[in-house]
């Protein structure tokens, strides 16, 4: 087994193409062990509703990544106390779905720094009840990855209220997260030590010997180019990380001081594929009018500002500002005048 070594990256959309990347194109003669610590970030499940996995305004307002992976599982915050782990090798058809087999050696470097760690269910590690990393595997073309979160010192706070998605009036076919209660590893070890020094410990038991001395794959400017391709392409576009979402649909509903606006919106792809809007306000105008506005319109903030930029909404609704309106669009809540 060889060490990728990622250069300290803690962009998400970088160290998630590094790893597809790899995946893809490093020979597979050898397997691959990678480790990676993200920027506060929500990675989402591959074939998650991103929209009904994150609390969307904590997520504006602390400026965190939301990026979809290629791995199936619910949605999990990383930010920089969150170690995460990835194991690439062939797919030898009896390596997917055993989990068991790539969190041992983890469950077994845990265990010597006391840590008293164990493999839950499919795909979790838990320290007595308390969940501390949850893992998730991809494979094509014969290769196959399985990776995982080790918490380590994440600010918990910070994974509750990421994703802690209010209760939103949403239907949707997309796989929904499970949330369990979790700890963080340094409050299990019986000597403090960084998520540095965590890393190179794992290192150690991993590999045998010290970091330093630890067998490396060697990346060439070539392949780093690649990954920031990858990442551009794929990681950081919009229609992956949100468009992909399966189909779902929105109702919500207020009562803005010119009378209660109902919004009803069918989104496929990421787009609003139709739109109705129902009501007791009174307005001049047709919301049909409105509604054929909407239409094929990306379902995220700045193309629905846009859309709605020169849109005199109070002519529709009576007094009732863009921003309340895309607000009410988005399952957010409603700002005063």
């Amino acid at each position: 087994m060889k060490f990728i070594d990622n250069r300290g990256i803690t962009d998400p959309s970088l160290n998630l193409a590094l790893e597809e990347y790899a995946l893809r194109h490093f020979p597979m003669d050898d397997s691959y062990l990678l480790f990676y610590i993200n920027e506060p970030s929500i990675i989402i499940g591959k074939n998650q509703n991103t929209i009904e996995e994150i609390n969307a305004d904590y997520v504006r307002e602390h400026g965190i990544h939301v990026v979809r992976r290629l791995s199936g599982g619910g949605a999990v915050y990383h930010d920089l106390g969150n170690l995460n782990f990835s194991f690439l090798t062939r797919d030898d058809g009896d390596s997917f779905h055993n989990f068991a087999k790539f969190t041992r050696p983890v469950i077994d470097a845990l265990r010597k720094m006391g840590v008293d760690a164990e493999l839950s269910g499919r795909n979790d590690i838990q320290v007595g009840e308390r969940k501390i990393s949850g893992n998730a595997q991809f494979s094509t073309k014969g290769r196959m990855f399985s990776h995982g979160t080790l918490l380590f010192d994440s600010r918990m706070e910070n994974v509750s209220s990421a994703l802690n998605v209010k209760p939103m009036k949403i239907e949707s076919k997309g796989t929904k997260s499970v949330r369990s209660r979790v700890a963080n590893i340094s409050e299990f070890l019986s000597e403090p030590m960084t998520i540095g020094e965590f890393r190179d410990a794992l290192l150690r038991e991993l590999f045998g010997c010290e970091p330093e001395d630890v067998p490396r794959y060697d990346m060439t400017e070539e392949d780093w180019a690649g990954v920031r391709k990858l990442a551009d392409e794929r990681y950081r576009n919009w229609d992956w990380n949100y468009g992909r979402s399966p189909k779902f649909n929105i109702s919500n509903a207020y009562k803005f001081p010119s009378g209660i606006v109902d919004v009803r919106l069918d989104v496929v792809d990421g787009r609003i594929a139709s739109a109705a809007i129902f009501g007791d306000f009174f307005g001049l105008g047709d919301v049909a009018e409105l509604e054929s506005l909407l239409t094929n319109v990306r379902y995220e903030e700045a193309a629905l500002r846009k859309t709605l930029q020169n849109v005199d909404l109070n002519y529709y609704f009576g007094k009732l500002t863009p921003d309340q309106f895309i607000s009410l669009l988005l399952l957010r809540d409603i700002p005063a005048e």
